[in-house]
């Protein structure tokens, strides 16, 4: 028993301590949640001051910047009564001023009126006197008023022949004395203040090399890369012992430009093959149509002349790559236009007119025609086509002697003409004939059934020709071999022999997707 009581009383007591510690660790939890919300009520106030502080610093420079704006508009505002009030005083001066000028006005007419009125009652007072006397030289003379006139009349223009006669006959004296010296000295100040360079162009040009390893990478395997240059340009290129260097030959200085750039072009890219070479060609040609118009827009801009028809241009610039008689087209066609502006400016003429004429008076060689004075016509129809004065057109058609002047800037056109060709160096005659001679080769070749394309090489020593693979077989393009040679004997003289080359070539194309 008394074991049990003991028991109990540990019981008891632990019981009554586990009471106590967990009262105890209850107060100190409540306590430590309390300080936590107290704390978050207080961040929470700072947190709040702040907003409130910040809002109303905001408000402050809100109201500060209405303030400021609410300033400058009211001041705009002042500054446009200003000027309205000056702008409503100046219309009412201006009002005051054409009332004032309104009444000088009708003051001016009274008077003027006035005056008529005078003028008009002494004009009847001097017709009454005109007539009285008259009558009175009528009573005199014994003659009418208009038989008096008619002898007067007469005997005046007697005198009047007789004077003219004689003037006619000094004018026509002077005329002929002076008409030669004055014509001379015109022509003489038109080439004095020309000044120009004499241009000639050559059917030979140089490529720089960067090496002379360029040249076996120029020739290709087996020479397939110049060969393919030659073929698609129509050129001859010459590769010696120059160093760093090889020789371009073409007479044509469209192909030899063409041929000049693509193997710059390719120099520079440094992948020489013959798909490239073909992608590069076809690519430099266009080039050269881009800068063909760009020439021709460039000398119409150089001599100031208006409206002029696109094609016109188009066509003007390809005598950049025309010579006649070793002289450049173009250069020569801008020197005709300087010196009919020069002439017709000595003589009165009109200057816009004779320049323009002489621009374009050579414009018929842009299109190829072979044969002497034939390009005069052709330019002539190509000018009218696109619309050009009919003064102009005339000008182009008879600057040979084809058909007859018809305006006095035609007649400069043909002297300018002959001023700009006549002068020392500016043509020689032996490279328009080697010339004609290689285009008559060409044109032989070309005349020929399957021929796609033909080139003169070599300064005319070789004919290349290239043919249809479709149209012409292997056999038939032996044949037509031996037919241009034989054509070539019967037609031309020249000097050596001439190698004909025809070239078929069969190509296949396709494409891996």
């Amino acid at each position: 028993m008394p074991m049990i009581a003991i028991v109990f009383v540990v019981f008891l007591v632990a019981f009554l301590l586990g009471f106590v510690f967990r009262y105890v660790w209850s107060s100190k939890q409540l306590n430590s949640a309390e300080m936590k919300a107290n704390k978050l009520i207080e961040e929470s106030k700072d947190k709040i001051e702040k907003i409130d502080r910040e809002q109303k610093v905001i408000l402050l420079e809100t109201r500060d910047e209405i303030q400021k704006e609410r300033n400058i508009l009211e001041r705009e505002n002042r500054e446009r009564r200003q000027d309205i009030q000056k702008f409503e005083s100046r219309l009412h001066q201006r009002e005051e001023n054409i009332d004032k000028k309104s009444q000088q006005l009708e003051k001016r007419e009274q008077d003027i009126s006035q005056k008529d009125a005078q003028l008009n009652e002494s004009k009847e007072e001097i017709n009454v006197l005109l007539q009285k006397q008259t009558e009175e030289l009528e009573k005199i003379s014994g003659l009418t008023s208009d038989e008096a006139k008619k002898i007067i009349m007469d005997a005046v223009e007697e005198e009047a022949r007789k004077h003219s006669l004689k003037t006619v006959e000094n004018i026509e004296r002077n005329a002929l004395e002076t008409a030669e010296k004055r014509a001379s000295d015109i022509i003489i100040q038109a080439i004095q203040r020309l000044g120009s360079e004499v241009v000639q162009d050559t059917s030979v040009t140089s490529v720089s090399l960067p090496g002379e390893e360029m040249k076996g990478r120029i020739i290709g395997r087996e020479g397939r890369n110049i060969r393919m240059l030659e073929t698609l340009t129509g050129v001859d290129i010459i590769i010696d012992d120059t160093p760093e260097a090889v020789v371009i030959s073409c007479f044509d200085p469209v192909r030899k430009e063409i041929a000049k750039l693509s193997l710059e072009k390719l120099i520079v890219d440094g992948r020489i093959h013959p798909a490239r070479i073909e992608e590069i060609v076809e690519r430099t040609k266009r080039d050269i149509e881009e800068a063909i118009i760009e020439y021709g827009e460039a000398a119409v801009n150089d001599l100031n002349i208006a409206t002029v028809h696109p094609e016109i241009i188009r066509h003007m610039g390809r005598l950049k790559y025309r010579t006649s008689y070793g002289q450049n087209m173009l250069h020569h066609s801008k020197e005709v236009a300087n010196i009919c502006a020069i002439i017709a400016t000595e003589i009165n003429a009109d200057v816009d007119l004779a320049k323009r004429a002489g621009f374009l008076h050579d414009i018929g060689k842009a299109i190829g025609i072979d044969g002497e004075g034939s390009h005069a016509m052709t330019g002539g129809d190509l000018a009218k086509r696109f619309g050009e004065n009919e003064k102009v057109v005339n000008a182009i058609r008879a600057h040979h002697g084809d058909v007859d002047t018809i305006s006095v800037e035609a007649v400069i056109v043909k002297a300018a003409d002959a001023i700009s060709a006549a002068r020392p160096g500016a043509r020689r005659e032996s490279f328009d004939l080697y010339v004609k001679r290689l285009e008559n080769l060409e044109r032989i070749a070309d005349s020929f059934e399957g021929v796609e394309k033909a080139f003169a090489i070599q300064a005319g020593r070789e004919l290349r020709v290239l043919v249809r693979n479709d149209t012409v077989n292997d056999d038939q393009a032996k044949q037509l071999a031996r037919d241009i040679a034989k054509k070539i004997e019967s037609d031309l003289k020249y000097p050596g022999i001439i190698r004909v080359a025809v070239i078929r070539e069969m190509r296949v194309v396709e494409v891996a997707r």
